[in-house]
This record gives structure tokens, sequence and C-alpha cells, in this order.
């Protein structure tokens, strides 16, 4: 028992270390190539210099490191596998009756640790810095305006109206006005307001015109507000509050990437999302990606184990690696497919997140039951 701890905790430590440095190498190398495409597009720009190319690549650093996570596992548990069998320790170990259960179970504790680690520690850091990166590649290298760049330069924001019925339907549409031209401490607003209040069955109760609408805490503020009822004859100008859930910065990430969120954001923000009436489907497949993203680094160890623990001396070692590495890459591509079902509705958001991480771990273990006990 001792023994088959002493190397479980061997093989663990050099899976570890493997990995580690596989990321290492791999998140530089795609962090190079991302400072090059920068640098080709920031040569017509003349505000853009070295240093602000260097810090956006810079920032993107921990997103890429998430997104490549998988592969460094796949790629640093095959290389740590091939040299533990190279070196005859394993085949030694199975030898002397040690399961390959037995010694895999520490890599794969670890690789779950590490995606634990990534979903709930690095996706914050990595979303913050990642949504930086977004801001200032939009500012100085797209020459974009974030909400302000829509059809016609107006937004439109659908959410629930407490006012009207229990279950009725706000949409409000207006010019947004950028931030850098609101004097210092005024809030979110929006110019050239339009406001229509709907039932729950989406029947049209009333509409509402007004020059402005100010965001406050927990409601907006339209001034002059001319109300055409169901008789279509307009209400004297008048000051109307609307209760929202919504704030700038919700308003901001609603039209973001969910790469931008934090995994700890992800749950109350789709439920304003959802409530405000837009389409959560990506932040909540963002989510649930993240979720399986644990199970998804422990069947990319067992795959690693099962393509590359083959003794040197029976050949076709590099046919087995290079069939875990194909193997990797395919689960990736089936993986990209799924997500792109599960973002335009054909499939469920759950299966199309868990599918590819579960499919992988079946596989793996088929594989380690064939070669180990078949």
């Amino acid at each position: 028992m001792t023994f088959t701890r002493t190397l479980t905790l061997y093989v663990s430590r050099r899976f570890a270390a493997a990995t580690v440095a596989m990321l290492t190498a791999l998140a530089a190398l795609v962090a190079l190539f991302d400072l090059i495409e920068l640098l080709r597009r920031a040569a017509t720009r003349q505000d853009a210099t070295f240093g602000l190319v260097a810090q956006i690549a810079a920032l993107r650093l921990p997103f890429v490191a998430m997104q490549i996570l998988p592969f460094a596992i796949l790629l640093g548990g095959i290389a740590a596998f091939w040299r533990l069998t190279r070196s005859s320790e394993l085949v030694v170990a199975r030898a002397a009756g040690i399961s390959a259960w037995g010694f895999l179970t520490g890599p794969v504790v670890v690789a779950v640790l590490l995606g634990g680690l990534a979903t709930t520690m690095i996706s914050p850091l990595s979303s913050a810095m990642f949504a930086r990166a977004e801001r200032l590649d939009a500012q100085y290298l797209r020459n974009t305006s974030g909400i302000t760049a829509l059809a016609g330069g107006r937004l439109w924001l659908r959410q629930a109206d407490p006012g009207i019925e229990p279950q009725g339907v706000a949409i409000l549409s207006g010019r947004p006005v950028p931030i850098t031209d609101l004097r210092r401490g005024e809030a979110f607003r929006l110019d050239d307001v339009t406001l229509w209040r709907l039932s729950a069955g989406d029947r049209p109760l009333a509409r509402v015109e007004a020059p402005s609408a100010v965001l406050e805490r927990g409601h907006w503020v339209i001034s002059d507000a001319v109300t055409f009822g169901a008789d279509r004859m307009p209400s004297p100008a008048q000051r109307l509050e609307l209760p929202t859930d919504l704030t700038p910065a919700r308003i901001q990430d609603s039209f973001a990437s969910p790469d931008t969120l934090s995994f700890w954001a992800l749950p109350d923000f789709i439920e304003v999302l959802e409530n405000a009436g837009f389409s959560a489907v990506r932040h909540r497949l963002q989510f649930q990606s993240l979720l399986a993203l644990p199970l998804l680094a422990a069947a990319m160890a067992l795959l690693s184990a099962g393509f590359s623990m083959r003794s040197s001396r029976r050949g076709g070692v590099g046919q087995m690696i290079g069939g875990g590495v194909a193997a990797g890459f395919a689960l990736f591509v089936i993986d990209r497919v799924t997500a792109e079902f599960g973002e335009a509705g054909t499939l469920p958001v759950v299966f199309a997140a868990w599918a590819p991480a579960g499919a992988g771990f079946l596989l793996a273990t088929a594989l380690l039951l064939h070669l180990e006990d078949g």
C-alpha cells in the first residue's frame, strides 16, 4: 500500500510538471502569434504604440491559457507517461502487480484540480483582463464605440414593467450618450426616447415619447414624458419613473462576449438578461462549459495515458502518440460543433456543454480497460 501511494505521488508530480511546462510553452507560443497579428493591425494606427499592443497581448494571456488548458493536459500527459514508459518505470510497476488504475488516480486528480482551479479562480482574472483587452482593442485598433455602434445609432432594451402588470413588458429605445460626453458624476442617459408598454400577451397598452431618460439606481427617470394611451390622445408632459434591474455595466455586458464575464458573475447576470428579455443562451453555454472543464481535463488525462503507456519494445509508439493527439483534436472539434449547435438552439445547452467531455471520458476509460484488462 505504501509503495502504491509513493508511486502514485511520483507519477502525479511528473504529470503535473509536464502539464505546467506544456501549458507555459503553448501559451507563450500562442501569445507570440497574437502579438504579431496585433502589430500587423496596429501598423496603420498612429496612436497604437508597441507598448499598447504588448499590453493587449499580455491581458489576453490568461484567456489563452484557459482555452488551451485541455490540450496542455493531453500533450503534457503524453510526454510524462511516454518518458515513464521509455525508462521502464511503469513497466516495472505493472510487472510488480500494480494496476494502471492505481497510479493513474493521482494524475486524474491533478487534472481535475487544474480544471477546477481554472474555472473558479483563473476564470474571474481571465474575464476581467480579457474585457480590458477587448476595450483597448475596440478603442485603438477597431475604431468602434461599443453599444453606440448599432444600426441607426439607437439602443433597444427590453425589461419587465411592473407598473403596468405583474407580467408587463417595457421596450425602451433611444440614442445612448457616449460616456465621454457625460459630465462627471452624471448617470447613463438616452436621448430621443421612445417607450412601448405591453401587456403579458404583448398587447400594446401605451407609447411614451420623451427627449431623454436617465438610468439611476433601480429605475429610469424619463423627463417630460408624453404618454399616448389606447385612444392615441397625448397626455400632458410629466416626469415618469420606470423600475428596472439594469445598470450601465449590465447594458454594456449584454452586448459583450460571455468570455468577459466571471464564472461567479454568470448566474446572476443570466437571470438579469432573461428578465430583461435578452437571449442568455451564449452565457448559459459558457457557464455550463466552465462547469464541465474539470471533467474534460480528467478525460484528457486518461486519454493521454491510454495512448502513451504502450511499451516501446512492442513498436508502434509513434502511431499511438499520433493517435492520441488526433483523438484530442477530434474531441476539440466535437466540442466546438456542439457549442455552435447549442448557441443556435438546436441542442440543449447542458447537453452541448457536457456531451463532449462526458463522451471523451467514457471513451478514454474504455480504451484503458481494453489495454489493461483486455
